[in-house]
C-alpha cells in the first residue's frame, strides 16, 4: 500500500516525505528551526498577506522549516494537497470552526465527541451566533433531517471518542455535499493510516497530533489537512490572526513519531485485537467495543471503512459503582498501563468514563440520543489505549486488577 500523493509505500513516506539532507552541513535528520525571525534577501511586504506559498521564511507565525517539515510528512501520509499544524487538536478543531463559520451560519456537529470540541459547540459557537445541530452521525437519517440551506459545515468523528463508534463518513460527505456543506472530521482515534478520509469524502481531515502521530506522549499538537484552497484560510485565519502556531520544538518530535507510524499502526492494532478478544472473556467484563470485533455494532462498516482498526478499546464492567472501584484497583494494582488520561502513546493508558458525569458536563444528551450513547458506553466505560508492549504482559496487568 502507498500513500494516495506518493510514488513510495507508506513506510517510505512516513519518513522521507518534507525531508533532505541538510544543504549546507549534509544532515541526514531534519533539523530543528528554533528562530522566531528570518533573515531576507528579498524586499517584502510587512503583512503576512503579502507571504507567497514558494517565498522566504520571515517570521515563526506565519512559517517555520520545521514546522513546514511535519505539515508535509502529514499532507503526504493523507493524500491530500495542503496541511497546517497547530498548537492543539483543540486549536486545530476551533480553526476549522472560526474559518468557515460566521453568524446566521449553522453547523452539524456529532453528538459525541471529544470533550473540548463538545464544550465548544455546545457553549463558545452560540454566543457567535452560530446555530449548531448535535446529531448522532451513526444515523443516517437523523443527519439529513438536521440539514438547512444555511448549513456550512458537517463535523463529525469516526471512530468516536470515548464509545468507540463509527460513523459512514463516505454517506455522512455524500450528504452534506449535497446541500453544499464541507464536511470535517475529527480522525484521531484512526490515525491516517486507519481511514482514507479524503477518498471518503472529507474536506478537512483534523488530528490531534498529541496522540497516535506523535506517538510518545511528549509533544501537544494539531493538524487540518486538505484542498489547498481550504488549508489557505485555516492558515491566515487561525495560524495568522488567532496565533495558535506549534513550536518547532514540537513539531521536530512529533515529526520523529510520525516517521514509525506505519509501523506503530500495525502494533497497535495487532495487539489491541489480542487485548480486546481477552476482555470479551472475561467475567468481570460486561461489554467490549472494539471495531475490530465481530461483537462491534458496526462491525461490516468497519472492516468497509478502515485500514486500520486503531489501538482504542472500550470496555464495561457492570454499574458506575463497579467502575469506580474497579478503577481505584487499577490505580493500586497496575504496574505497566498507566491509569492516565490521553491516547495513542507507546505506553497503555487506561481511564474510567462514567457516563452520568460526561453527561452532565460535556455532552447532555437525552432521549434516543442517550439511549444510542448507552448502547456503546453504559453506565460508564474504561477506555484503553493499547501500547505497544507485549500483549502478554498487558494482559497479566489487567488481570491483576481486575481481579
Amino acid at each position: 500500500m502507498q500513500s494516495a500523493n506518493s510514488k513510495f509505500g507508506l513506510m517510505t513516506t512516513a519518513i522521507h516525505a518534507g525531508e533532505a539532507p541538510d544543504p549546507s552541513t549534509g544532515a541526514s535528520a531534519p533539523a530543528l528551526h528554533m528562530s522566531s525571525t528570518f533573515v531576507t534577501d528579498q524586499v517584502a511586504g510587512f503583512s503576512a498577506h503579502d507571504l507567497e506559498d514558494d517565498g522566504n521564511f520571515l517570521y515563526a507565525r506565519w512559517g517555520n522549516p520545521t514546522v513546514q517539515m511535519l505539515e508535509q510528512k502529514i499532507t503526504a501520509l493523507e493524500g491530500v494537497e495542503d496541511c497546517v499544524c497547530l498548537a492543539s487538536g483543540m486549536a486545530a478543531a476551533t480553526a476549522i470552526f472560526l474559518t468557515f463559520l460566521s453568524a446566521g451560519d449553522h453547523a452539524v456537529i456529532s453528538d459525541v465527541s471529544y470533550a473540548g470540541v463538545a464544550e465548544l459547540a455546545r457553549d463558545t459557537l452560540p454566543r457567535f451566533g452560530i446555530a449548531v445541530s448535535l446529531v448522532d452521525m451513526s444515523d443516517l437519517a437523523a443527519v439529513a433531517a438536521s440539514l438547512r440551506p444555511s448549513t456550512k459545515l458537517v463535523h463529525t468523528e469516526s471512530p468516536v471518542n470515548p464509545i468507540g463508534r463509527l460513523t459512514d463518513l463516505a454517506a455522512v460527505s455524500k450528504l452534506a455535499h449535497d446541500t453544499g456543506a464541507l464536511v470535517s472530521c475529527d480522525a484521531t482515534f484512526a490515525s491516517p493510516l486507519g481511514q482514507n478520509s479524503a477518498a471518503l469524502g472529507i474536506d478537512l481531515i483534523m488530528h490531534s497530533v498529541t496522540k497516535y502521530i506523535g506517538g510518545h506522549g511528549d509533544a501537544v499538537g494539531g493538524a487540518v489537512a486538505g484542498r489547498k484552497e481550504l488549508i489557505s484560510k485555516i492558515r491566515g485565519e487561525s495560524a495568522i490572526h488567532h496565533g495558535g502556531v506549534m513550536s518547532p520544538f514540537n513539531a521536530w518530535l512529533v515529526a520523529r513519531g510520525l516517521s514509525l507510524l506505519p509501523l506503530r499502526m500495525q502494533a497497535h492494532q495487532s495487539g489491541a485485537q489480542a487485548m480486546a478478544e481477552w476482555l470479551e472473556a472475561q467475567p468481570q467484563v460486561t461489554r467490549v467495543i472494539y471495531p475490530g470485533l465481530p461483537s462491534h455494532p458496526q462491525y461490516a462498516l468497519a472492516q468497509k471503512q478502515m485500514t486500520n482498526t486503531s489501538g482504542m478499546i472500550s470496555f464495561q464492567v457492570g454499574d458506575a459503582a463497579t467502575g469506580r472501584r474497579i478503577a481505584q484497583q487499577m490505580i493500586d494494582r497496575l504496574e505497566i498501563v498507566h491509569y492516565a488520561v490521553s491516547l495513542g502513546h507507546h505506553r497503555s493508558l487506561i481511564f474510567w468514563m462514567e457516563t452520568q458525569g460526561l453527561m452532565d458536563t460535556s455532552f447532555r444528551l437525552k432521549g434516543a440520543q442517550l439511549d444510542s450513547y448507552r448502547t456503546y458506553g453504559g453506565d460508564g466505560v474504561f477506555r484503553m489505549s493499547v501500547g505497544l508492549e507485549d500483549p502478554a504482559d498487558l494482559i497479566r496487568d489487567l488481570a491483576a486488577a481486575l481481579a
